[in-house]
């Protein structure tokens, strides 16, 4: 009877498994619980989840003696029970007459983890079921709101706002929603049923207004945790909120304190939200505001500063007696980036008194005075020297390094040269100490264990965590064996070059990893060939040379060899080329041809514009959406195109795909091809495309790592920083300014090209400039004046050749003027003169004649 009880569950039979357990003698029970256990730890793999799991649930709470016992069934990471099993875990529960469900329910609380939590459905219900005090910890926090957002019967689900005026869990956990960090960022969903967007904060107003929730609670949470602070996204949700409930004048005072505080230090969104209520009804003390004031006019944010200033303005006309101290105030400004604020200062502080020192001496303001001063030397870059790629570490020679390593690698994110260390070491000591590196990996892959993404074809974590299985357990690899023999089919056979879904560099990791796990276990203990020498992936030709000579007249794996070949520097070496050859052997053979051709042959890259059509779909109303986008088209050119065997098309394909499977890939690829700049910058221009046009994350971090490689970069590089320099979020900014400061430091930043690509594609609509200036001017301040000047010297005619210039074109004039002025450097702007004479007022114009005059400076010639 167990047998059809364990085959019940596995076909996810509930009703049928509650049924054979009813009448079951306590004794039976209790032995088929320690069936069960046994039962579930042989088939730790597996993913219990939906009716499999609800069955499981169901046998646990019927034949496991204790809450304890059946925690440790249910509470594991692999166990996964949502809320529709709830009624026959409870019935069954009642039926054998347990008392036991409110101790279960709070150990699976404690257990609850993942994100959303596992299980967290099924907890829950029996929370609410045994009408418990919800558990108030982060994770069950996280699975409630989960669950607002994305019912379990979401096709039948009532809108938000009905949801939770019902919601048994609504008081006790709402004051949680403001103090679990991070969490801000899941609140601003989107109603499944009204389509409301922000449904949550419009919700909560709503249930507040009809007397359902605390007011109170709703605004003293809200602003208590914009005061304690997060990310800009996740505070973006409570500053709707606030706005939403429009405190009154009596509840704005009674808070301006933190007000004050946000005005001061809290991210722009939010400083300007606590502007706003401070300017209108409250009675603050001038001192304090005049403090605050101090902080909030060295903020970069314009608008921001521009407000306050015209507020100053306003005080100054209210406290005449106290218009020294203001006048003093704004001197605070005289520092500021932007010099029309500069300016704006400066004009108040004369109307409300004698202009300070500190307003009248900025130093940093580019106008005609400022450059009629004496002959200005001219200046270039001032950056450190470029050091040579480190080499990498010893390989690993012992498992219990491996296991490290391996724990450091499924801890932190696949990383390219720790990936590569432990393939080397797996392809090492899986011949030659296979009990130590089972005994070494079998408890990491316990705790780090990855499953693969099935909707991504470029994801990795699946096959990576099937490898290292099956390094720590060979006798589990016959079914990928036979995975891994048809993907090597399909790579011989050319079929993988024809998916766009997945790039060129990332079929040669995938295929790789196919590879060595069907080599595994067999003697190799010199490890691969194509393991780097370098930090940045590169590979010696001697050493390759040398292990060659090593394996002797062994046939060396196909796709260990080509990434070794990919990983040497570009180059004919007719010298070592003599020397693989008299080894007589296969892979000799093949680096001697390789180095008498001087490599891949060189890639020829042409700019494309693809437009998109709009799909809708659940996941896609998460990102902003492009309605076109230049990509690069790769193509071979120059001597052995024609005859290069390339059979997971390196050098053919349009790598413009929409989707961006691979964006979080792509700081892999550098290592790919070391030596082949300007290649992966035109698998990643997906990646990094996607940072300034749909706003993702992390699109732009190869930037780095593609400057530290070497080779032409050409236009898939330049327009690749470009898109980088407009990114959406800061960290891939600075990437892209860490990048440009590589390259100019090593001279190898054709600054004005990336200046053209960035004005294009400002002028399309496919970037936002305004994001430009704060990373350009980080360039500036990091030492590359000369480099940004060219840049900006190339991006303006565009700009200023648009019949609507873009927005942040004048701040780009601003910056220009100033670094046309630092470095003395004459370039002439095609439009500057002809914008500059016209008539008008606007800032525009203000700007174009700021850098007219810098440029038409006796000291500095026009042309040149």
């Amino acid at each position: 009877m167990t047998g059809s009880i364990f085959d019940l569950i596995l076909r996810r039979e509930v009703e049928s498994v509650a049924n054979a357990l009813a009448g079951l003698p306590e004794p039976a029970r209790r032995q088929l619980g320690v069936e069960l256990v046994a039962f579930v730890r042989r088939l730790r793999d597996n993913s219990w989840s939906g009716r499999e799991a609800a069955a499981l649930a169901v046998a646990a709470v019927g034949c496991l003696p204790s809450a304890a016992k059946a925690a440790e069934v249910l509470g594991r990471r692999t166990v996964d029970v949502d809320m529709a099993a709830g009624p026959p875990v409870v019935a069954t529960a009642r039926q054998r007459g347990i008392d036991w469900l409110p101790d279960l329910a709070r150990r699976l609380a404690d257990r609850l983890s993942g994100t959303p939590p596992q299980s967290w459905g099924l907890v829950a219900y029996l929370f609410a079921e045994e009408k418990l005090p919800p558990p108030a910890g982060d994770r069950f926090v996280e699975g409630w709101l989960a669950e607002m957002s994305w019912p379990t019967e979401w096709a039948r689900a009532a809108p938000l706002v009905d949801r939770l005026r019902a919601d048994p869990f609504l008081d006790p956990l709402l004051p949680r929603l403001f103090e679990v960090d991070g969490l801000g960022g899941r609140l601003g969903f989107e109603d499944h049923r009204t389509r409301t967007p922000m449904a949550l904060p419009h919700a909560l107003v709503r249930l507040a207004a009809e007397g359902r929730i605390d007011r109170a609670v709703l605004l003293g949470g809200c602003v208590d945790r914009l005061v304690r602070g997060d990310r800009a996204a996740a505070l973006r949700p409570f500053v709707v909120l606030h706005d939403l409930l429009a405190p009154t004048p009596a509840e704005r005072a009674e808070r301006s304190g933190d007000y004050l505080r946000l005005l001061a230090d809290g991210p722009g969104p939010v400083a300007s939200m606590a502007q706003k209520a401070l300017r209108v009804d409250i009675d603050l003390e001038l001192d304090e505001l005049l403090d605050t004031s101090r902080a909030v006019l060295t903020r970069p944010e314009k608008g921001l500063v521009r407000t306050q200033l015209g507020w100053l303005d306003q005080l100054a006309r209210q406290h005449p007696a106290r218009a020294a101290e203001i006048v003093d105030v704004l001197g605070t400004a005289a520092g500021h980036p932007a010099v029309d604020l500069r300016d704006r200062a400066a004009a108040l502080a004369a109307k409300h008194g004698t202009t300070s020192t500190s307003t009248s001496t900025s130093t940093s303001a580019p106008t005609s005075a400022s450059a009629s001063a004496g002959v200005v030397v001219r200046s270039g870059d001032d950056l450190p020297p470029v050091p040579a790629p480190p080499p990498l570490p010893p390989p690993i020679t012992d498992p219990d390094e491996l296991a490290e390593e391996v724990a450091g690698l499924l801890g932190t994110g696949l990383r390219a040269l720790p990936l590569e260390r432990v393939l080397d070491a797996v392809t090492r000591l899986t011949g030659t100490d296979q009990p130590r590196v089972t005994r070494a990996l079998t408890p990491v892959l316990a705790r780090h264990g990855a499953a693969e993404h099935r909707w991504s074809p470029s994801c990795l974590h699946g096959p990576v965590d099937d490898l290292l299985r099956a390094a720590a357990g060979p006798v589990r690899t016959s079914a990928l064996r036979a995975w891994w023999a048809n993907l090597l089919a399909a790579a011989h056979k050319s079929q993988l070059a024809s998916d766009p879904r997945v790039a060129p560099a990332h079929r040669l990791l995938r295929v790789r990893i196919a590879e060595i796990g069907t080599y595994l276990g067999k003697s190799r203990g010199a490890g691969l060939l194509a393991a780097p020498t370098a930090t940045n992936g590169a590979l010696d030709p001697s050493v390759l040379y040398d292990r060659l000579a090593a394996l002797g007249d062994q046939h060396p794996w196909r796709w260990d060899l080509t990434q070794a070949l990919l990983r040497l520097p570009p180059g004919v070496d007719e010298d070592l080329a003599g020397r693989a050859s008299a080894l007589r052997t296969p892979g000799g053979d093949r680096l001697a041809a390789w180095l008498r051709s001087g490599g891949l042959p060189q890639p020829t890259f042409r700019t494309v514009t693809v437009r998109f059509r709009h799909v809708s779909s659940y996941h896609s109303r998460d990102y902003r959406m492009p309605t076109q986008r230049v990509q690069v088209e790769v193509g071979a050119a120059g001597s052995g195109a024609g005859s290069f065997d390339d059979p997971l098309g390196l050098l053919t394909g349009r790598v413009v795909r929409f989707d961006n499977h691979c964006a979080s890939w792509s700081p892999l690829w550098p290592t790919v091809l070391p030596g082949y700049r300007g290649l992966v910058a035109a698998y990643a221009l997906t990646a990094v495309a996607s940072a300034a046009d749909q706003d993702i994350r992390g699109g732009a971090e190869v930037l780095p790592l593609l400057a530290e490689a070497t080779g032409t970069g050409g236009v898939a590089f330049d327009l690749a920083l470009a898109y980088g320099l407009a990114a959406r979020h800061p960290v891939d900014r600075v990437a892209a300014v860490d990048a440009l400061l590589t390259l100019a430091a090593a001279g190898e930043l054709d600054a004005a090209s990336v200046g053209r690509q960035l004005g294009e594609l400002a002028v399309g609509g496919t970037v936002t400039l305004a994001r430009v200036v704060e990373p350009l001017r980080d360039l500036v301040l990091a030492g590359a004046r000369l480099s940004a000047w060219r840049l900006l010297a190339a991006a303006l005619p565009a700009l200023l050749a648009a019949s609507k210039p873009p927005r942040g074109t004048p701040d780009l004039l601003t910056l220009a003027a100033e670094t046309a002025t630092a470095t003395g450097v004459p370039i002439t702007v095609p439009g500057l003169t002809e914008l500059a004479a016209r008539r008008g007022s606007s800032r525009l114009l203000t700007e174009a004649r700021r850098l007219a005059t810098v440029l038409d400076h006796p000291a500095v010639p026009a042309t040149g």
